[in-house]
């Protein structure tokens, strides 16, 4: 099965499995520091994380005898070594203390080891020092940064990053400064981790974006094949939880003939009740999810049953082999048509148990008053919508991400009316959720705001959207036929909206790309030609030039420096005195600080196949929806943890 859709003479991105060898080994010499049995006590946000460059049964191969927890309570604990590993947050360093000190009080001797990631903390050795345990514990730091989630994605899996970036005043500005540690550390010796990403592939350049430079994309619903599931069942770690019935089915038929490569065989599940088990989103056994992924869905239907097809034939035409030598060559295929045939059924039953999600009221409703935002019809027709939705008792997420897209693509919510919604979600949803409301009317944010604005908020506080939406061609004027035709743009992620952010993307490597659709030459021939036809040579990275009013108005700093050999920074050179365009294929990494969407992974995958010469590596701070970020903003709503730790699963 064909799942690259570049040059075969460009060769593949650096080996982004480097980096899970990196960590896999910085936790196994973290772990055989510790002589003998140990006992290890897991931050819960580390267990997926870690679960994406490990197994238990290394950890058993390297002295760990049993797994807990790192919860309240007391730990009980039947080796003489205590490892903890644990970001270095206050409530977890007081845990640790009073577990500790538990143990003096009641006369066990225990030798305690604190592993932090991604490093030590001046603030964790004082609160240790303050709880009078500083002495019992060796505090020692396990380097765990960017984990491969895909060939070409890379992630720090960290959950919070967005809600600790929204709460400092500013959106770009945040690039900025990270830009600017990047040239001063230039000089300063690196990980092995930061070696393999600036050392391989042949790196020409990093673009940073802050997610709140474009917080309109997360709201949206991801019409992706991967980001409806993200959206719909939840993706955590690259693993999504599916109903047993889907991953291990009956095996009675299962090796049968082609009747069984049909769609319509699908097991019937619920994905509520039934019993569920984690299910490893990867395209080294997947392949057929190499190809589903990124397409929107309502492409995957054809697309699977073009498989079922051909896997059809493929049956029917190895069964009619007479002579040994055709025998033999289907016995080697057989392998590779049986793993198809099962990756077939799988992502037919996941389509199944997808699409009546799709077809609710509440969904195609949300979808409804989304594309009417997005093109700023009737917008008070829209907010009533909304408050229609509350009545409904819709997912109270979905109601908050309705009310900050109308926020921010209308400039503000009228004041009366605003009020009247808040006053609705809080008896509706419980007034738990005023902490969260409060949070998304905040400067730094600016995500939900009454129109007039209050004297307090600046008036740049508004996000300039119609200026982008016209400057950056955001809103296409295809039709639904010629959408379900090709990908004839990044927007068809939303079905005829383009992220923001990869417009910006496009900005910088990409600029014919924004004024104009480069995919449009690909309407006629057949799947050859397009895989070929529209390319492009890529032009030399030169920052916004071109572009500098339309990025200017987005609130935020502008980064556009050059770093030079000597740790340096300086400004880009025009386009006259770039490098020039070569035949040399080199990457450019697109870091999104703050998290990014499927979605836009799908649209960036996308950009970089209709270049030639550029590949993209895309490294974030975590996968995000907008139920993610809404969650993790709602600080009001703390999760009840159990008093007693209790061991790890090995599932």
């Amino acid at each position: 099965m064909n799942t690259d859709h570049s040059d075969a003479n460009e060769g593949p991105l650096f080996d982004t499995n480097l980096l899970k060898e990196i960590a896999k080994k910085d936790l196994v010499n973290s772990l055989n520091a510790v002589n003998g049995a140990k006992t290890l006590v897991l931050d819960t946000a580390l267990a997926g994380p870690l679960g994406l460059v490990t197994e238990v049964s290394l950890l058993k191969q390297h002295g760990v005898d049993k797994m807990f927890w790192l919860e309240p309570g007391p730990l009980s604990s039947t080796t003489t070594n205590i490892v903890y590993l644990c970001r270095p947050k206050i409530k977890h360093v007081k845990i640790i203390a009073d577990q500790i000190k538990r143990h003096a009080q009641e006369a066990r001797k225990h030798t305690y080891t604190l592993l932090l990631t991604p490093r030590v903390s001046t603030l964790v050795t004082r609160i240790l020092e303050e709880e009078g345990v500083l002495g019992e514990v060796t505090l020692s730091a396990l380097n765990l940064q960017f984990i491969p989630l895909a060939e070409d994605v890379i992630s720090l899996e960290y959950d919070h990053a967005f809600k600790e970036l929204s709460v400092i005043v500013g959106k770009g500005d945040y690039a900025k400064r990270l830009a600017s540690l990047l040239v001063r550390q230039n000089k300063v010796s690196t990980s092995a981790a930061e070696t393999v990403l600036s050392s391989a592939a042949n790196i020409d350049s990093l673009i940073v974006l802050d997610r709140r430079v474009d917080m309109i994309t997360p709201l949206l619903t991801q019409l992706t094949y991967e980001g409806l599931l993200d959206e719909l069942i939840g993706i955590k770690n690259s693993h999504v939880e599916l109903p047993v019935a889907i991953i291990n089915p009956p095996t009675a038929n299962a090796s049968s003939s082609s009747t069984t490569a049909s769609p319509s065989t699908a097991p019937i599940v619920n994905v509520k009740k039934d019993a569920k088990k984690k299910y490893h989103l990867t395209t080294a056994t997947d392949p057929l999810f190499a190809e589903l992924r990124d397409l929107n869905f309502s492409s995957v239907g054809r697309k699977l049953n073009t498989v079922a097809r051909r896997l059809d034939d493929d049956y029917k035409t190895n069964l009619q082999m007479k002579t040994v030598a055709q025998l033999r060559d289907f016995v080697g295929k057989l392998g590779g048509l049986q793993t198809e045939h099962q990756s077939l059924r799988l992502h037919t039953a996941i389509s199944e148990l997808i699409l009546p999600l799709t077809r609710t009221d509440v969904f195609n409703k949300s979808l409804e008053i989304q594309q009417n935002l997005l093109a700023s019809y009737e917008v008070s027709s829209q907010v009533a919508a909304i408050e229609d939705l509350i009545a409904q008792g819709a997912d109270m997420q979905i109601v908050i991400r309705l009310l900050c897209l109308a926020s921010i693509t209308a400039g503000g919510i009228k004041a009366k009316t605003l009020e009247n919604i808040k006053r609705e979600i809080l008896q509706t949803y419980g007034f738990q959720y005023l902490p969260l409301l409060l949070s998304l009317a905040q400067p730094s944010l600016a995500m939900l705001l009454p129109n007039p604005l209050p004297p307090s908020v600046s008036p740049s506080s508004k996000y300039p959207f119609s200026l982008v939406r016209k400057s950056l061609r955001l809103l296409l004027d295809d039709n639904l036929e010629a959408l379900e035709e090709v990908e004839n743009d990044i927007g068809f992620v939303y079905s005829g909206w383009a992220p923001i952010s990869i417009r910006l993307v496009q900005c910088i490597a990409q600029k014919g790309g924004v004024i104009s659709n480069p995919a449009e030459k690909e309407k006629s021939g057949d799947e050859q030609s397009k895989a070929s036809i529209g390319r492009v040579q890529a032009h030399p990275i030169v920052g916004w030039k071109g572009f500098e009013d339309v990025v200017s108005a987005i609130p935020g700093e502008t980064v556009e420096a050059a770093q030079r050999h000597d740790g340096t920074g300086s400004a880009l050179p025009p386009m006259s005195a770039a490098s020039p365009i070569t035949e040399q294929t080199t990457t450019t990494v697109v870091f999104f600080l703050g998290g990014c969407t499927y979605t836009e992974i799908a649209a960036l995958r996308w950009v970089g196949r209709q270049n030639k010469g550029r590949r993209f590596l895309i490294a974030t701070t975590g996968i995000v929806s907008g139920a993610s970020i809404v969650e993790s903003l709602a600080t009001g709503v703390q999760t009840v943890q159990s008093a007693e730790p209790k061991p790890v699963s090995a599932q």
